[in-house]
């Protein structure tokens, strides 16, 4: 039962968010979603209601660098090579959506990394 409360309680706060954070064509939203093995990012333009960049670390270029690594150091991957990606499509500032998750752990490795390659937030 507490599981579901856990679940509930996010999708809460990401509803409450997702209320005034939203991405345009010139700013996009980076969102983050964090299972319990995986991280995913992608940057999307709502405007136009499309995904611009994505990265996981289940992508095949980042998973065998990271392979047998914390989770956190698998999501600072992430965070680069999502960075990396939206550079390569013009994007360089994007609005942090941290999908409900606490700015802790995962979460906060993935946007320091991306911050260090160069996308600005």
């Amino acid at each position: 039962m507490a599981q579901a409360n856990r679940y509930h309680a996010r999708h809460r706060r990401h509803r409450r968010v997702r209320k005034s954070v939203a991405g345009t064509a010139g700013r996009p939203r980076l969102n983050v979603f964090r299972s319990a093995s995986h991280i995913y990012a992608q940057v999307i333009d709502d405007d136009q209601g499309h995904t611009i960049a994505a990265a996981s670390d289940l992508d095949a270029d980042i998973a065998g660098e990271i392979a047998g690594r914390p989770k956190v150091e698998r999501a600072a991957a992430v965070g680069a090579a999502i960075a990396n990606r939206a550079k390569e499509h013009g994007v360089a500032e994007v609005i942090f959506d941290r999908g409900g998750y606490k700015y802790h752990g995962r979460v906060k490795a993935l946007a320091e990394a991306a911050r260090e390659a160069g996308l600005g937030f």
